[in-house]
Formats: C-alpha cells, structure tokens, sequence
C-alpha cells in the first residue's frame, strides 16, 4: 500500500504506527457506532489525537474508510491467494479458498464486522470502492474456473461462474457477522459439502 506523504504530518509523529492506530480505530469506530455515527471527531478521539490531527493523514471520512479496506485486503488477499496455490486441482484450489477465507474471519471477527457495517450503511460514493479491494479474490476465482474449464468440467460460462463463488464468499462474510456461531459453522459446512460434490446424493 502507498504511504501518503510526510508533508503536514505533526511534528514528531511516526507516520506508519499513527497511520495503523487510526485504521484500527475508525474499525472499532465502524464496528460500535455504525458507519452514519463514526464520525472523524469520534474516530480521533478512539486514535488518541484530535480531528485536525487525523485530517493530515485522511482528508475525507471516504479516504478514510477506503484506506481502512486497503489494509485489510493487504493482509487477507494474499493469504487467500497462496491458500489456492498450494493446491493443484481446481476442485481442491476452490476448497482451499473457502477454508482461508473462513480462516481469516475466524482469526479477525472484526474485519467481518467492519465490512458488514460499511455495507450496511456505506454511503453511494463508496460502493464501488468497497468491492474494488477484492478484485484480487475474483481474480483468484476466475484463475480456478478456467482451469474447470480447460479440464472440461465447467458447464457454465467461465465470469459468470466466478461472479457466482464470488458472491456466495462476499455472502459468507455478512452471514459471520449476523448469524449464531453454530449457524454459520453448519453454513460453511454445507458450502464444503457443495464445493466437494457431496452436498447431494
């Protein structure tokens, strides 16, 4: 992720851990108050520092927000990407996605409440922001379906198929942070089953 410029930053500050310390409280922020209540004001008070202070780093609650999305698509995509590359047939590639991403949630219940907390009540200027963070992942996705594809085993066509796992992933997410913790494992159990072929006799 690009490091915004040291220029106006106050004196003294360590740009980087400030800049982690404002992400993880407008995720906080986010997460407790809603997205229409986390106000700068509330997000520096969280971070330790005052409004004027956030604004040398964030402009706009939007950069802001689209920052903290960043971030959190530069720890998780990866790991998602090298999950599936661990494995070689599409089939088990696609297991190996699901298990990370259910992994990650797992291991950042925030992340998951965040994300579901901006979609709920983002404004419009940031919807196509949100889903651009996870291109990577449709990307991973796409790369799965044309190997089905070249192996003869995909009877659909090869965006629209992806769009579908995409979409059930980006579904799985908002289902962790409404559902009860037994329903969303009898969930990703279910999806498990679909993936390997043993959802139906």
């Amino acid at each position: 992720m690009e490091t915004p410029p040291t220029l106006g930053r106050p004196v003294g500050a360590h740009g980087d851990a400030t800049r982690r310390r404002i992400l993880a409280a407008t995720m906080r922020c986010v997460t407790d108050l809603g997205y229409a209540k986390a106000t700068i004001r509330e997000i520096a008070r969280t971070a330790g520092m005052t409004s004027g202070s956030l604004y040398h780093y964030f402009p706009t609650k939007t950069e802001l927000i689209r920052a903290t999305f960043e971030e959190l698509a530069d720890f998780s995509m990866p790991r998602i990407a090298a999950a599936a590359a661990r494995e070689t047939g599409f089939r088990d590639r696609l297991m190996a996605v699901l298990e990370e991403c259910d992994r990650v949630m797992r291991d950042y219940p925030l992340l998951v409440a965040f994300d579901h907390a901006v979609q709920v009540g983002t404004a419009r200027e940031l919807e196509g922001d949100v889903e651009s963070v996870f291109t990577p992942l449709r990307d991973v996705l796409i790369n799965i379906v044309e190997q089905a594809s070249q192996e003869r085993c995909l009877h659909a066509d090869v965006d629209s198929s992806a769009n579908a796992i995409f979409l059930v992933l980006r579904g799985l997410t908002h289902h962790g942070a409404t559902a009860s913790p037994e329903d969303y494992d009898a969930t990703v159990d279910a999806l498990k089953k679909l993936v390997s072929g043993t959802l139906f006799d």
